[in-house]
């Protein structure tokens, strides 16, 4: 019993069980997975304010078992690091397993897809964007004429309001009629 590290206090828990869909014991193995991702940076007890200052690069992050293979991970960890640049604290990391358990709702996993593929951050999902998605998940086996026939054809059936673009509601729509999209929009800790 005296043996026995205190990752975080009860307080701390209790904070991230509030803000995730995650119970007590998931969130020591997030932090057990975020500290094997960079063990000389990522203490085993963990402060407040570490849980927020001390950032895992990016590249280690990428090289997780679950996001290797993964052709978004980079926008994945781009889109859930607070400084935009990939790095992730502690809370980001947990906030991204968070968002991808099994246990998170539709409309948030909906929100961070959306977020990964409006790869220019403006807003929407617009023909660049289509292209970047559509690149990164063909691993450039289309020919340049063959990936901007999906992103046309995506637009014209899924643009709504015919700017050209897919606003978030746009996106929605469609996304939500996509029955595998839970499924695959899911990271086991």
């Amino acid at each position: 019993m005296g043996n026995k590290v205190v990752t975080f206090t009860d307080q701390q828990l209790e904070d991230y069980q509030d803000c995730t869909f995650f119970t007590r014991k998931d969130i020591l193995r997030v932090h057990k997975r975020f500290r094997e991702t960079s063990p000389e940076l990522v203490p085993e007890v963990m402060t407040e304010g570490q849980a927020t200052s001390i950032q895992v690069p990016r590249d280690r992050i990428e090289k997780m078992p679950e996001l290797v293979e993964n052709p978004f991970k980079g926008r994945i960890c781009e889109a859930f690091s607070r400084q935009g640049d990939g790095n992730l604290t502690f809370e980001d990391f947990l906030d991204l397993l968070s968002v991808f358990s099994e246990q998170a709702p539709r409309d948030i996993k909906v929100f961070y897809a959306f977020k990964i593929y409006d790869y220019d951050k403006d807003g929407f999902i617009g023909q660049s964007d289509l292209l970047s998605v559509i690149t990164a998940l063909t691993a450039n086996d289309l020919t340049t004429e063959e990936r901007q026939q999906i992103a046309d054809k995506v637009i014209e059936e899924s643009d709504v309001d015919g700017d050209g673009k897919l606003s978030f509601l746009e996106f929605e729509h469609v996304i939500t009629r996509a029955p595998d999209f839970i499924s695959t929009f899911h990271i086991r800790i």
